[in-house]
């Protein structure tokens, strides 16, 4: 009973997910188009669009990747249904509670929120305290999920054992599987993130209601966001990493990735590496500690080599010469791979101090966390959703439109990318909701972005259909 509870929980998760991701594509498509001069909006719409948008998309995202890993890790530990509801169900209050203040109170402080901008009331005053308790519901229902992971996978698995450390040696006794291994540095990684926005909302919340007689310092604020948010995105694209690991080979009809000794030290460095890569997001503040600067270059560099040396060499050893059952799924998690290391080599460029100072407030910054999430996470996320709609509901016919989908998704992608990517290489400043008239290249280039993520809409549309229908199926069934 409990796994058709799980079942029918999935199917509801992944039904809400592209309910909510069409529609904010749509609003980044209307951002584009604005920019573009082809119709136009107010600033304080522009950016009540730019804040919903980029948190809404955060947030559906990352529970896409934990409902995932949540469903996967059946197949290894019993996991809590009651914390996958709770997680669903404060989910769904915060993205009410999120697009009412944003869209009904204005709140429009960007995704980051930075302090003090929520405090400038140029809104609805309900809307800041409400906009900072849908990021409460958030933490909330996330935290508990995740511990409840954390805590499904500790009583199967020591701490040596979960995070692989027996690898390191000749023919451990205990076999830990890839999934289980990224899935806890995820987690953990996750976790510390959170108990960093718990401190980071408690802050803010006492200086809401203390009447003037608390004042926060700005850079702790900012360096709590970063950590907070930075690590997030990060982490969320972890989790699709562990599907990846557990279905590309399943779904290939190859032998299953184990764990090795290089897998094993990768992963582990990379949760110290991405706890502190958020550290090039604040070069531009001269009173952040030196050492903080230095460690934040170090990590940058580190934290894209391990994950991403052994997910790139696993993935062409499962291909190369092999005969592999090249499914939709398949083709996304490849895709997928393919739009990470290329987003990650334009996050490290942006990383290096002397490319930041040109490059960060520039175009170039949506272009590299639009390419590893757009053309890397979601299509992970979306590998797992279409083997997960097409295997449980015993669907042996092929999809007809499964190239055509695949190419608009693509083409669409990477038209809408690369206006970023030139954008920012011109020196095109990010965060404006109009551009002056001297930006002609500004204007034209947000215009084709906006056009191709039409086309990329009109993919993700089609599969959203097709996947959804099953996800119906499967939430209305018996079994």
């Amino acid at each position: 009973m409990e796994n058709i509870l799980l079942k029918k929980n999935t199917a509801f998760w992944i039904i809400t997910i592209l309910v909510l991701f069409v529609l904010s594509i749509i609003l980044g498509i209307i951002m584009r188009l604005n920019q573009g001069a082809i119709i136009h909006l107010s600033a304080v719409t522009f950016y009540t669009d730019m804040t919903t948008h980029g948190l809404t998309m955060i947030g559906i995202w990352f529970v896409a990747g934990m409902a995932g890993i949540n469903f996967i890790m059946e197949r290894y530990v019993r996991t809590s249904y009651l914390a996958n509801l709770l997680a669903l169900i404060f989910t769904i209050a915060g993205i009410v509670m999120l697009w009412a203040s944003t869209l009904v109170g204005n709140f429009h402080a960007g995704w980051t929120f930075l302090y003090p901008l929520p405090f400038k009331i140029m809104w609805s005053a309900w809307a800041t305290p409400l906009f900072l308790f849908s990021l409460t519901a958030f933490g909330v229902g996330w935290l508990i999920w995740c511990l409840s992971l954390v805590t499904a996978l500790l009583k199967k698995y020591s701490i040596p054992q979960v995070f692989a450390w027996q690898h390191f040696k000749k023919n451990p006794k205990v076999e830990t599987p890839p999934f289980v291994l990224i899935s806890m540095i995820s987690l953990v990684g996750i976790i510390t993130c959170l108990i960093a926005a718990v401190v980071l909302l408690v802050l803010l919340f006492s200086e809401y209601y203390s009447n003037g007689s608390f004042m926060n310092d700005a850079l702790l604020l900012k360096n709590l966001t970063y950590f907070f948010g930075h690590t997030l995105a990060n982490e969320m694209l972890y989790l699709g990493l562990a599907i990846l690991y557990e279905l590309f080979s399943e779904i290939s009809g190859q032998p299953k990735w184990k764990t090795t000794w290089y897998v094993a030290l990768a992963w582990n460095f990379t949760l110290i590496f991405i706890l502190t890569a958020f550290f090039h997001h604040l070069y531009m503040d001269f009173v952040q500690p030196e050492g903080f600067q230095i460690i934040g270059q170090i990590a940058s560099y580190s934290a894209s080599l391990p994950a991403a040396g052994v997910t790139v060499f696993s993935v062409i050893v499962s291909v190369f010469r092999k005969k592999v059952n090249w499914s939709l799924s398949n083709l996304l998690f490849f895709i997928g791979v393919v739009g990470w290391v290329i987003g990650g080599i334009g996050a490290v460029i942006d990383a290096t101090i002397s490319n930041n100072f040109v490059l960060h407030n520039t175009l170039w910054v949506p272009a590299h966390f639009h390419t590893y999430n757009a053309l890397g996470n979601v299509l992970f996320s979306l590998a797992f959703f279409y083997w997960f709609s097409k295997h449980y509901t015993n669907s042996k016919t092929n999809d007809r439109f499964s190239t055509l989908k695949l190419l608009f998704i693509v083409v669409g992608g990477i038209g809408f990318l690369l206006a970023f990517y030139v954008g920012g290489a011109d020196s095109i400043p990010r965060r404006y909701s109009d551009y002056p008239e001297a930006f002609t290249s500004a204007k034209m280039l947000a215009t084709i972005g906006a056009a191709f993520a039409s086309v990329y809409l009109i993919g993700i549309f089609i599969l959203f259909v097709n996947i959804s229908n099953r996800c119906l199926k499967i939430l209305f069934s018996r079994s």
